[in-house]
């Protein structure tokens, strides 16, 4: 078996300090000949920090310290070149535990190794900063709250709530590139999730900015937006790919939950060469969305059922953008206007495992910030939309009045249906 390093082992040499007091802490955090703090103790009433660049912030090797800071105050704020591992950073939930300089003219390597926080980790690429890489293994956001951040990415109709982690190269210039691995990243718990989106990453639109991650590897999500029922233009996500990114391998490892109106579990505005998913993706709220497609996915697979609650809660959508190759476990729908699998635009070849079913009828769903009627149909290929090859193991099942099991406006070349169709109840009208 191979072990994982202590966070600290990789740690370069150099001028260190160890320190015990709040009032070391910041002598020491702006000191440019000391390259590595170490902290022994948690500390309280920490105020806001500012690493110099080069330095590296350490909780001690034998204990896993704590930074408690001041309320009404971000907290931790990185510049160029710094390393933060084996550490709490615990701020108010909707205040940044930990947050970047945008007057430095790079990241350089940010790296983030072992961190837990309460309050947002959050790396905007804006200001003076022209490149830099970022690096994030084993990072916890225990509990964020991210409803307060005014910028907003904006496309289809819609705006993206921020996340408790949030990754965005913001820069209007597209020479300006940001690269970043990132694998680990868990937001929220089961009873207690981040509010916003959970993980976001993205850059500035078609032609802005961008950034390239090579892994975006994440572990348990669970969040919920906060967005009002019935509200059109606004969206969050458990895990959200946002314009101007291109990632190697998308690895959703833990299960990915959403609570909220207007949730989409996962949902890709991108380029994004692999997408996995092997935990559970499941929705709880009206017009949420298990998994969306407005980029261009090469590989999807997802491993796992995904199941969805509540009025126009869908399954699987392409929206825009294309799916060149998709295989899912089980597709599951819960209420009015829960379309199980909705194609709009050409797509590849989809395979669906243990078939497609939704437990609905007519009902308003939110479609590119638009309410629309959608009956809850399993599989609906609609004008515009096609298919390469469509292969269902399991069949299609509806349980509600006005759905059937196959709506196909657009084309598909090949279809295997292995399992039937199956229609509970007769369409309203029907004899």
């Amino acid at each position: 078996m191979t072990q994982t390093p202590h966070p600290l082992s990789s740690i370069s040499s150099g001028k260190k300090q160890v320190i015990a007091s709040v009032a070391d802490l910041a002598a020491a955090a702006g000191d440019p000949d000391i390259q590595t703090i170490i902290v022994t103790g948690d500390l309280r009433d920490v105020p806001a920090i500012r690493l110099a660049p080069g330095t590296t912030l350490l909780g001690s090797a034998s204990e896993r310290p704590s930074l408690r800071f001041v309320p009404d105050t971000d907290g931790l704020c990185l510049s160029m070149n710094n390393t933060v591992a084996n550490l709490d950073l615990i701020a108010g939930a909707d205040r940044c535990a930990l947050l970047n300089d945008d007057s430095v003219s790079t990241l350089g390597t940010l790296t983030l190794r072992s961190v837990n926080t309460v309050g947002r980790v959050r790396i905007l690429v804006r200001g003076n900063i022209r490149s830099g890489h970022v690096e994030a293994e084993n990072l916890d956001i225990v509990f964020a709250d991210a409803r307060g951040a005014q910028d907003r990415p904006h496309a289809y109709g819609v705006d993206v709530l921020q996340g408790a982690f949030t990754l965005w190269n913001m820069q209007p210039d597209a020479d300006v590139v940001i690269t970043a691995n990132l694998s680990g990243l868990s937001a929220g718990r089961l009873a207690a999730p981040v509010r916003g989106t959970g993980v976001f990453v993205g850059g500035a639109g078609e032609s802005g900015g961008r950034l390239e991650i090579q892994i975006l590897r994440t572990g348990p999500i669970y969040s919920n937006g906060g967005i009002e029922a019935g509200t059109a233009g606004i969206i969050a996500g458990g895990v959200f790919v946002v314009y101007g990114s291109r990632v190697d391998l998308v690895d959703n490892a833990g299960p990915v939950t959403t609570y909220g109106p207007n949730d989409m579990a996962l949902d890709n505005w991108g380029v994004v060469d692999r997408w996995i998913s092997s935990g559970k993706v499941t929705t709880f709220g009206p017009s949420g969305v298990g998994f969306v497609n407005f980029g261009v996915i090469n590989s999807l697979r997802v491993t796992a059922p995904i199941e969805t609650f509540g009025q126009g809660a869908r399954g699987f959508n392409v929206y825009t953008g294309t799916v060149r190759s998709a295989d899912f476990d089980r597709i599951v729908t819960h209420g009015d206007g829960a379309v199980g699998v909705q194609i709009s635009q050409p797509a590849g070849t989809l395979i669906f495992r243990r078939g497609i079913e939704t437990h609905g009828s007519i009902g308003d769903s939110l479609v590119k910030g638009v309410v629309k009627q959608l009956a809850a149909n399993a599989l609906s290929i609609k004008p515009g939309g096609s298919a390469e090859s469509i292969r269902i193991e399991g069949g299609l099942r509806t349980h509600g009045h006005s759905a059937i099991p196959l709506e196909q406006e657009g084309t598909i070349q090949s279809l295997h249906i292995d399992g039937g169709l199956s229609c509970a109840a007769s369409p309203e009208g029907a004899a």
